[in-house]
């Protein structure tokens, strides 16, 4: 069955790829991006040569009147959403001591506070339908920590905390509200990794490789599809993490 679903942070990597799968299986796909305008319109022209159409749009979410103005469009020119990815996200590393105020509050405004805005403008319309399915995008730091990361961390755990508890307010409502948290993902995201960073990783992940966003797309595929599953996180990292 078609849903109307939108995707935040949908022009690159793990978005980018659930955006166009979702999108080839038949469902009415609203891809926000925010600088990446020439990823995000290349995304657009590529679907449409297979006859698939989407809608991009721009809005930072990091700012509430810009995730207003992207759920209105979404709302005025569907009437719903039925589903709500929030896949946004930045990482740094850097040590704790040299983690600056304004980075601190960048990573929690991008990774946290962006899927509070989404969230709470997007919820009106599924609790007045009766039925919602959001998926966050979080990250297996979230669960463990990380060293050298923990600004990226605290964001990724807040939003697993925001999925429980969610989970349990939405519940009667009928919405279902769950996290996937990768593990390490062959995205841009982890450019800054070198040869060597990547090989002795490997040696510590059990399945010995790294994962492709095509398995977080399938898991969002699935959650879209299920309707007994909530509040859940769901880690898919090859064993590295268990």
């Amino acid at each position: 069955m078609n849903k109307v679903i939108l995707v935040t942070g949908g022009s690159k990597g793990i978005g980018a790829n659930i955006a166009q799968n979702l999108a080839k299986k038949g469902h009415t796909i609203i891809l926000n991006y925010n600088k990446s305008e020439e990823e995000a319109k290349k995304i657009q022209s590529d679907l449409a040569e297979k006859n698939i159409n989407i809608d991009i749009f721009k809005a930072d979410i990091t700012n509430h009147f810009e995730v207003t103005k992207l759920v209105n469009f979404c709302i005025s020119k569907y009437r719903k959403i039925d589903v709500l990815i929030n896949n946004a996200g930045i990482s740094q590393t850097k040590l704790f001591t040299d983690i600056s105020d304004l980075e601190w509050n960048h990573m929690l405004q991008t990774n946290l506070t962006s899927a509070f805005y989404t969230i709470k403008d997007t919820l009106p319309c599924m609790i007045h339908n009766k039925s919602g399915c959001i998926i966050n995008i979080s990250s297996v730091w979230g669960l463990v920590g990380s060293s050298c990361e923990v600004h990226y961390a605290v964001s990724k755990a807040g939003l697993d905390a925001m999925t429980k508890s969610l989970a349990k307010e939405l519940g009667p409502s009928n919405i279902r509200v769950n996290s996937i948290a990768p593990g390490i993902i062959n995205t841009d995201m982890n450019k800054n990794l070198t040869e060597e960073d990547l090989q002795n990783i490997t040696h510590e992940i059990p399945l010995e490789r790294i994962g492709n966003p095509q398995s977080i797309s399938k898991c969002v595929e699935w959650l879209i599809e299920d309707d007994y599953t909530t509040g859940q996180i769901i880690s898919i990292n090859g064993g590295w993490v268990i």
